[in-house]
């Protein structure tokens, strides 16, 4: 998740009323969703809403037959889960912010307990999976490699070096970080942190790091940040553009909005789920760039090796020598991970990913002794390595090759999707199970990837908006009651996958059909219930919470990261513009406005026509409408949301010459998002 929000106005019309910007380069809004559990306990018997049903007959025949499929009696993973434990968290895995509120409980997941059965309404394996994400605390992974596990979604690792640590993905909020990095100084030796390293471009790998260093001591030298080349940039982007889709789609993806239960959240597969403290960002000091490129760090040498395009935009592996230890980022851990995020985010590359994968084995295969990861728990020995790394390396190839294949006979992507299944050779393996990413929408991705979304045939070229073509299939099928009474009968036989997708039609037809939204509720609820996949799960149960009872506009949370709002190039600012600018307010009108901006000595001309925004970097254009000067410092305030662009120009802070009607004017045609949009019900023709 990788978003957050701010506001900023000019007069009465907001120029920048709602901005969201990076995680997980993913999390950012959606963790900040979190809280809201414990606000918006289920009141649903109160109101008259139908309350979540227990699992029906076919979800426990569903989930009891894959008992039968799954190596359960495999307790190796939970050994390795709880190999090195040294501490837990303090205080119940509690961690508080300055003001003593909670912005991380573990307790809320208690119960998920070790080495009990999965209850009837979560998939067994899935179960499995937080049993073992839920092994947390302070742990050695090898002499001089200490990490913390579960303190947020994300591991954080200490490498002892000769000069100090190595802080290696400082978690979400600087407070879990600090919490981590405290619980670490209570069991071993308080040198200090000198380097951090941000293994790729998401925020559960770098929103903490004030919590372990200081700005301070990073302009002086003391500490050094390293990370892939194109960091920065991606930290910042990748969000910024779809970020209000993106960051309500994440609410969805990570369970946000459930309750802890086992008819609720029971983890995200990847992690337990989302802190919501403080993000932070430190650009880095030392970008690496190539393949093989070696630092002395903290007195060990380590080698690095570029893997962008993979589980992120700029990713990079590294390896430590002297320790035999080695560091794959994202790209191989203890799930199937997203080639496509169901929250939103750009397509990654499975082939790319299995090569680099492939590029690890050929490096430091013949030496490596430990793998170990900022997810789930690590992997000893070299067969045992090697032998991970190459389960890794084919699980991503497969997801990339098989649906080539297939789409190369002809095979639609929807067809594609049901298709494919992993070879018992993988399939079997507890590591490559779809507890994050699927195969089905991994597959999926492939197709988008190489034929985009048009599947060849006409019919489907042009089809019907989702509302107009729901009334005519309603229609078709005889109206909503005879849809509804059909309906019933296939949810009693346990065909909840066609429920949930024909009501859907009537629902869509009629949005205040409540019989039709609870129908499509309860399928879309047993559907989680028998989902391997978390993000699957906690989609079904969060659009069945949505149908029963209704968009619930609670507060938006306020969680722009100032040194978010700092990174932020001023073309990625106008480049955002442009995409809030209303393309038929403008129809007609042409604005340029020049902006200078004093601190940092750049000049940029900003244009509007042809109801689109472009701008030029170093000129100023002599026929400008209007001249817009003032610090960096003062928009990197006014976006904060400390004073608006009027104040600012009451103050002397921003001052305008030339026509300023035209700045209003551009403002005017800005449009803001509404956060809470329907995702399971129409929204409102714009």
């Amino acid at each position: 998740m990788n978003l957050c929000y701010c506001k900023f106005g000019y007069k009465s019309k907001p120029l920048i009323k709602e901005i969201y910007m990076p995680k997980h380069s993913s999390f950012i809004v959606a963790f900040c969703f979190a809280f809201l559990a414990f606000i918006v306990v289920s009141t649903a018997a109160a109101l008259g809403q139908e309350a979540p049903k227990d699992a029906t007959e076919a979800t426990k025949a569903a989930n009891a037959e894959l008992l039968k499929q799954l190596p359960f009696s495999d307790t190796a993973s939970f050994e390795a889960a709880k190999k090195g434990f040294i501490a837990p968290l303090p205080d119940n895995g509690v961690i508080k912010n300055e003001k003593g509120q909670p912005i991380w409980d573990l307790s809320k997941f208690a119960f998920i307990k070790d080495g009990e059965p999965a209850p009837d309404s979560v998939n067994p394996s899935l179960w499995r999976q937080s049993q073992l994400i839920l092994q947390g605390g302070l742990f050695e992974v090898v002499p001089g490699i200490y990490q913390v596990r579960t303190a947020d979604l994300s591991n954080i690792t200490f490498i002892e070096g000769k000069d100090g640590i190595i802080v290696m993905d400082p978690l979400i909020s600087a407070e879990t970080a600090k919490a981590s990095l405290d619980l670490y100084y209570q069991h071993r030796p308080k040198k200090p942190v000198v380097a951090v390293i941000y293994s790729h471009s998401h925020v559960d790998h770098y929103g903490g790091v004030r919590g372990v260093v200081s700005d301070e001591d990073v302009k002086s030298g003391k500490v050094k940040i390293y990370a892939p080349q194109g960091f920065l940039d991606h930290a910042v982007a990748e969000n910024v553009m779809a970020g209000n889709a993106m960051s309500r789609r994440a609410s969805y993806m990570y369970g946000n909005l459930l309750p802890e239960d086992p008819k609720g959240q029971v983890g995200a597969g990847l992690g337990v789920t989302t802190s919501f403290g403080t993000v932070t960002l430190i650009p880095p000091t030392d970008i690496i760039k190539n393949d093989g490129e070696t630092h002395n760090i903290a007195g060990l040498d380590v080698q690095f090796w570029m893997a962008p395009n993979s589980e992120a935009p700029s990713e990079m592996f590294f390896y430590i020598p002297e320790m035999k230890a080695l560091c794959t980022a994202e790209d191989a851990t203890h799930t199937l991970h997203n080639t496509y995020s169901l929250r939103g985010a750009k397509i990654r590359d499975p082939l790319a990913w299995s090569k680099y994968l492939n590029d690890a084995i050929d490096k430091w295969g013949g030496e490596v002794e430990v793998l170990y990861a900022p997810h789930h728990w690590p992997v000893w020995g070299n067969a045992e390595v090697v032998g991970h790394l190459k389960k890794q390396r084919d699980l991503y190839r497969y997801i990339n090759d098989q649906p080539l294949r297939l789409l190369n006979h002809g095979y639609k992507m929807v067809e594609i999707g049901d298709m494919i299944e992993l070879p018992e050779s993988l399939a079997t393996v507890w590591s490559d199970r779809g507890y994050y990413g699927s195969v089905n929408h991994d597959v999926k991705s492939t197709y988008v990837n190489y034929l985009g979304w048009f599947d060849g045939n006409p019919a489907t070229l042009h089809v019907l908006p989702p509302v107009e073509a729901s009334k005519r299939y309603v229609e078709f099928m005889g109206g909503p009651d005879a849809v509804l009474a059909k309906a019933r009968e296939y949810y009693d036989k346990g065909e909840y996958r066609w429920v949930a997708e024909v009501v859907n039609h009537v629902v869509f037809a009629d949005p205040g059909n409540q019989a039709a939204k609870n129908l499509q509720a309860d399928a879309l609820e047993q559907m989680g219930y028998q989902a391997e996949s978390g993000p699957w799960r906690n989609f079904y149960l969060s659009g069945a919470k949505e149908l029963r009872e209704g968009v619930k506009r609670l507060g938006t949370p306020n969680t722009a990261s100032p040194d978010t709002i700092r990174a932020m190039d001023l073309g990625l600012l106008f480049d955002w513009v442009g995409m809030r600018l209303n393309g038929p307010k403008a129809d007609g009108k042409t604005i340029t406005l020049n902006f200078d901006f004093t601190d940092t000595n750049e000049k940029y001309v900003l244009g509007v026509e042809n109801s689109a925004i472009h701008y030029s970097k170093d000129k100023q254009a002599d026929n400008a409408d209007a001249t817009v000067t003032m610090t960096r410092e003062t928009l990197n305030n006014v976006l904060l949301g400390q004073g608006t662009i009027d104040d600012k120009i009451k103050s002397g802070d921003i001052k305008v010459s030339g026509d300023q009607a035209k700045l209003d004017d551009l403002v005017s045609m800005l449009d803001s998002f509404d956060f809470w949009f329907n995702i399971v019900t129409p929204n409102k023709p714009e």
